[in-house]
């Protein structure tokens, strides 16, 4: 080989590796940026948030992510990453005068903090090293005050890698620590205490009872037009008059038995405890199907579920067809053929069966709704096609027509969806208390506080806040700030944070696990069960792993959520990263939830999750919820007795988890 060629081969191998060593770029719009989201409201790529081109200042871009109110996108990018650079402002159909702050965060570190950006600012360039960066965060802040269009955007937002690496989800490996016991085998019964009904209506009550089976059950003093199943539990019937009637209820097996006490209310008020049990859309969205509702109650049956209490199968969007049938009512699609005979299953396992509607003409995921334009209530291809032009009340109404339908299929329970106003949901719990069933009425989503005391009147669970998300910020927003809707929750009237983002949940985008850490989930169950909310599984029951199955089947914090006296906890401390939620309890003791929600929020590097996070450890004094001298503790999750404390009790609590306790007044 002369020297030319070996200068030339040698000129080539470097060329070579030029290429091999130089940027890759990575257009965040390109890749599923959906699953990197942690906000509420949904992202979307190559549009702003609400579809549009995305324009700041007039300028177009054609690259980029369009977020919406407080966004959080996450990226694990180990060290692959060199650069970032976006072009980031307010969208030019965004809101006038409601400023929003850009921050871009690696390894706790702010890198970028765009200040104050209001709609009209220029647009702020971002150019960044990433060399070393293994977490990244990207946050935009808003002062929330409820507006629809708060749209801010990621143009042109690219990583450049050094690889062939692709930016991966935060990581969620934390252990799934079990902490409650198995149940026992002698029976215990977990049913609630209380329970109410309408003169002359259809009584369904099915005493959930854990203990080694077989097993028999008696009741005694029973209402008169109510009879019992002893060897399913089941209390079905009608009573026609009024009053309050107190029954024993008795479980039986080879290892012993277990009594409780039954009220039974007949009146004007169902719904005296919380709703607890299953909702389809974040299993399955617009999937859903019959086979697939069968497969859920058939397998809270073999999850033992329902022996814990849990009761709804509730079909979410996407069950509607046409109007028909007898009443002119929303008929069911191709997907749910013999609606009937589907709901008389669920009810011979003892369950109970619920169904979405809306008063708009059409619904969220476009089937027809409970108005139309037109006298005969039908809704054409065009319509769905164009779903979003008709998210309106119409003008010919068919609550009435609706409310008999579900009756007469045996309908328990009634989601009635998209920012309803007071006249709708009026007119909808009118029809339903003269359909001749009990239907628990659910309305859905953001009601606002402003009409809390018509939520009170009307309905019998309201939704607090938007659709919730399986993030940590989502959990926060909507569970940790309600506090001043408490004193408005009670007997017939919950409120409601939505489902529970637990197991393998679709909440935007491809099933796939909760990004709840372990701890997370453990806060997650603990205030909603605290806050008397309810408990509504929002993850494929057949799914459920052990550790999941678990949280779900813990009867001290279910009985704490259904307790009778029916009083949503308040917060009573928010100091030093540690919220204190506290709830009496019928029998005169206090259950009360540590949280460690690490300051979450205060600062732009708490928004996210970096991998070295600490537990806390925390003196609980008790005079910070008004409570003196000494009280008997029992960790509920444990389900074990920690002893006497006198004013105060030193614990450790997670990183954004909880230490949920009941508490024992000591004479």
């Amino acid at each position: 080989m002369n020297r030319f060629v070996l200068i030339l081969l040698i000129s080539c191998l470097y060329q070579i590796s030029l290429l091999a060593q130089k940027p890759k770029a990575i257009w965040l719009d390109d890749l599923p940026i959906k699953s990197y989201s942690e906000g509420i409201p949904s992202v979307l790529a190559k549009t702003n948030a609400g579809g549009d081109s995305i324009r700041m200042n007039g300028k177009l871009f054609k690259h980029g992510i369009g977020v919406s109110s407080t966004s959080v996108l996450s990226f694990f990018l180990d060290g692959h990453a060199t650069e970032f650079s976006a072009v980031v402002g307010v969208d030019d159909k965004g809101v006038k005068d409601l400023p929003l702050k850009f921050y871009v965060i690696g390894d706790r570190k702010v890198l970028f903090e765009s200040g104050e950006m209001n709609l009209g600012d220029d647009p702020k360039t971002i150019k960044l090293n990433l060399s070393g960066i293994k977490r990244l965060g990207l946050l935009v802040t808003i002062e929330e005050k409820g507006f629809n269009r708060s749209y801010s955007n990621w143009a042109n937002a690219k990583f450049e890698m050094k690889d062939d690496f692709i930016p991966k989800n935060t990581p969620n490996v934390d252990e799934k620590y079990i902490l409650t016991p198995p149940p026992d085998k002698k029976p215990k019964i977990n049913s609630p205490k209380l329970f109410g009904a309408r003169p002359n209506n259809p009584f369904l009550y099915t005493i959930a009872a854990t203990g080694e089976r077989p097993m028999s059950f008696l009741v005694k003093n029973l209402p008169q037009g109510l009879s019992f199943n002893s060897k399913t539990g089941l209390i079905t019937g009608k009573v026609a008059k009024k009053g309050t009637y107190i029954s024993s209820l008795t479980a039986k097996n080879a290892f012993g038995e277990a009594m409780k006490e039954l009220k039974i209310i007949i009146g004007d008020t169902i719904s005296l405890t919380p709703p607890i049990g299953w909702n389809g859309w974040n299993s399955w969205a617009r999937n859903i199907d019959r086979e697939k509702v069968i497969a859920s109650a058939d397998a809270m049956i073999k999850m033992g579920l329902n022996q814990h209490g849990w009761t709804y199968i509730n079909i979410d969007d996407a069950w509607q067809g046409q109007r028909g049938g007898t009443f002119n009512a929303i008929q069911p699609n191709e997907k749910f053929p013999n609606f009937k005979e589907m709901a008389d299953y669920i009810h011979g396992l003892g369950l109970k069966l619920g169904v979405y509607s809306t008063p708009m003409i059409t619904s969220y995921a476009g089937y027809i709704g409970g108005t139309s334009d037109f006298a005969d209530g039908k809704i054409t291809d065009s319509i769905k096609k164009n779903k979003r032009d008709f998210r309106y009340v119409g003008k010919y109404r068919f609550e009435e027509n609706d409310a008999k339908q579900m009756a007469e299929w045996g309908v328990d329970y009634l989601k009635y969806d998209w920012r309803i106003e007071v006249p709708s949901t009026e007119r909808m719990s009118s029809a339903l208390k003269n359909s001749g069933r009990d239907i628990v009425y659910s309305i859905s989503n953001s009601a606002p506080f402003a009409n809390v005391i018509d939520w009170v009147r009307l309905t019998n669970t309201y939704r607090t806040g938007p659709d919730i998300r399986d993030s940590w910020l989502s959990l926060y927003v909507s569970a940790f700030t309600l506090d001043k809707w408490s004193p408005y929750g009670g007997h017939g009237h919950w409120l409601d944070p939505d489902m529970m983002i637990l197991g393998n949940v679709t909440t935007g985008s491809e099933l796939h696990p909760t990004r709840l850490t372990p701890d997370e989930q453990y806060s997650h169950v603990s205030l909603f069960s605290l806050l008397s909310a309810p408990l509504l599984i929002g993850c494929p029951i057949e799914q459920l792993d052990a550790f999941t199955l678990n949280l779900l089947t813990n009867d001290e914090v279910i009985e704490i959520n259904q307790d009778s006296l029916g009083k949503p906890a308040r917060l009573l401390s928010d100091e030093n990263g540690v919220q204190i939620w506290a709830k009496p309890l019928e029998d005169g003791s206090i259950s009360v939830g540590l949280f460690n929600i690490a300051n979450f929020g205060k600062t732009p590097e708490t928004y996210f999750r970096w991998g070295d996070e600490k537990a806390k450890n925390y003196t609980f004094d008790f005079t910070k919820i008004g409570l003196k001298g000494q009280y008997k503790l029992r960790d509920v999750w444990r389900q074990k007795e920690l002893g006497t404390f006198n004013g105060s009790f030193k614990t450790e609590i997670r990183h954004h988890g909880v230490v949920m306790l009941r508490m024992f007044p000591v004479k």
